[in-house]
């Protein structure tokens, strides 16, 4: 038997897994009061936004993937912000800026975690905001312990607070003070914010839940709220990467038109189960190319992390991503081609390019239109290159014991790169950087678009029977490091706990959703626990390794559910303070 860092968690009511201990324990609160899984995940989510501050805020981006049992299907909400009006390529331009900035208020894109979480509740959940809430405004009003990476991230912001940022410090540190690990943090203006919403549901109540659920979420888009955040943004000038300092473009007419969307998720079959993703509006699908392209080889047969694995998961990957930065974007906007990016046909003629022996150093984005040229070139290709997660983004599962399950992955909204809108205890999102500036590319800025993200959950179904959900943050890692746990588990007969802890890898070959853009053709990233004859062996293949810490990379969670004995599982990595729960 393997010796894992934690046992796999197992019940019969519900579990819950979340990037905090105390989000986890949030969501199995919702299930212990009556509440189904998405209930749960919902409560987790708006504690994420409390406990992770550094990786996730309220104001940001919350995807979401619903397995519903009384609908026998799986559901996808559309939780990504929408481009204000004013945002153009022209106006871009016309402020001489060729790469939309990492940071300030001009990626600022319509907050949609609010939103996303309100409809999950009115179409799926049977709870009211009140009780869901609840847990966020207790943590936030009342404090919790601070811990190490938090304070960290306190910490290495804390210059950029002091010099551009003032609104930020009485936030998160106040008296221009970092927290002691320990020390009791409490964000009562965040608190105060979100009880604003959970007031209008209470005076609502006469009208019945749904009632309330729309009196809350009006607050965030048509009330008071929206009217500061865009008062705010538009009265500031920040500075941001462009070595400019900008105003936002948000306006309240901006917020009052935004709806989280119910839509289909996309899907593919892999070795009989299968696996859901949101669509192209995110980078969801390229973890099906993924499957897609790895079904024709026999992995297991290659050995679990040695090179012949390793060197053909990579060499998928970057084909994966090369059409994800060629041909993924918001389908409300373009054409995308998603039928024939998915299909089994194009995965047959695309693995032919994977050679055995030679890593590749090219992008090779597939099925281009004739005329369309390929990505730009990365903006900046001497930057640092990363070898461990940035620490952004987060992640929830939970399931019950009705086959519920939900899996979300909150993101945006993150403190270092934004200032906190006074009196309400957040920042903004900066998920427009995103988009490009090329008018030709289906991913180019557009009012009302939606960027394509890295932010992706996943659940997987057999029998068309719930069975899994979960994922990893990480930024351009996500569907790496969830697709690795996943192979571990599937493909290698892992239990979940000891898939999360096996040794990871990821390659940086191909160019980097975030600011500014870069790319670092043929490298990759092992984690030192990877075997030094391996790495040699993919050196001699073309790769460039970089070796990170042993326990450096991936932080996937997951919940799973048996169908036939009605048991419930979860797991988590103990390379941050994620957890599981259940009973």
């Amino acid at each position: 038997m393997a010796v894992t860092t934690r046992p796999v968690i197992m019940g019969t009511h519900g579990a819950t897994a979340a990037g905090h201990y105390l989000a986890a324990q949030a969501g199995l609160r919702m299930l212990e009061l009556g509440g189904n899984a998405v209930d749960a995940g919902v409560a987790m989510g708006f504690a994420l936004a409390v406990l992770k501050p550094h990786q996730n805020g309220i104001a940001g981006e919350a995807p979401l993937l619903i397995y519903s049992a009384d609908r026998a299907r799986v559901f996808a909400i559309n939780g990504h912000g929408v481009a204000p009006q004013a945002a153009t390529i022209a106006r871009f331009r016309g402020m001489g800026i060729d790469l939309i900035p990492g940071d300030g208020f001009l990626p600022a894109v319509v907050p949609a975690a609010v939103d996303a979480y309100i409809t999950a509740l009115a179409v799926f959940g049977t709870m009211p905001l009140a009780e869901v809430i609840a847990p966020a405004l207790e943590l936030a009003g009342g404090g919790f312990p601070m811990y190490a990476r938090l304070r960290e991230a306190i910490s290495s912001s804390l210059p950029r607070w002091q010099e551009r940022y003032p609104s930020s410090l009485p936030a998160f540190a106040p008296g221009g003070k970092v927290p002691v690990v320990g020390d009791l943090y409490v964000q009562s203006d965040w608190a105060s914010a979100m009880s604003l919403l959970v007031e209008a549901e209470r005076a609502a109540a006469r009208g019945g839940r749904m009632s309330g659920l729309r009196a809350a979420r009006d607050v965030f888009y048509k009330g008071e709220i929206a009217a500061e955040i865009v008062r705010f943004s538009r009265e500031t000038e920040v500075l941001d990467d462009s070595g400019e300092a900008h105003a936002g473009l948000l306006t309240e007419e901006d917020f009052a038109a935004y709806r989280a969307r119910v839509e289909r998720p996309v899907s593919t079959d892999y070795r009989g189960l299968t696996v859901h993703k949101c669509s192209f509006w995110c980078q969801g699908p390229v973890f099906l190319q993924q499957l897609n392209l790895l079904e024709g080889f026999d992995l297991a047969a290659m050995g679990h992390n040695r090179a012949d694995y390793i060197h053909t998961v990579i060499e998928c990957a970057k084909l994966a991503f090369a059409d994800r930065n060629a041909h993924y974007a918001d389908p409300e906007f373009v054409e995308v081609p998603l039928t024939r990016l998915l299909s089994k046909e194009y995965a047959d003629d695309r693995r032919r390019l994977v050679d055995p022996k030679r890593a590749s150093m090219e992008d090779r984005p597939g099925d281009l239109p004739p005329g369309r040229k390929r990505p730009p070139e990365p903006a900046d290709p001497n930057a640092p290159w990363p070898t461990t997660d940035g620490g952004d983004t987060t992640k929830c599962e939970a399931v019950d014991r009705f086959g519920n399950m939900i899996s979300i992955t909150p993101s945006g909204g993150w403190f270092m790169t934004s200032p906190v809108v006074p009196g309400l205890g957040f920042p903004l999102g900066t998920r427009g950087q995103m988009f490009e500036l090329d008018p030709e590319h289906p991913n180019c800025l557009a009012p009302g678009k939606r960027p394509r993200s890295t932010l992706t959950p996943t659940l997987a179904t057999r029998n068309g029977r719930p069975w899994m959900a979960f994922g990893s943050p990480g930024g351009d890692c996500q569907d790496q490091w969830a697709l690795l746990f996943f192979l571990n588990h599937v493909d290698f007969g892992m239990d979940l706990q000891e898939a999360i802890d096996a040794p990871t890898f990821h390659t940086v070959h191909f160019r980097n959703s975030f600011y500014p853009r870069a790319a670092f053709p043929g490298r990759m990233v092992v984690e030192g626990r990877i075997g030094e004859d391996v790495r040699r062996d993919l050196e001699a293949r073309g790769h460039t390794v970089e070796v990170a810490g042993d326990w450096s990379n991936s932080n996937t969670i997951v919940v799973q559910f048996d169908a036939e004995t009605g048991v419930v599982s979860a797991a988590a990595t103990t390379r941050n303070v994620s957890y599981a729960v259940g009973w």
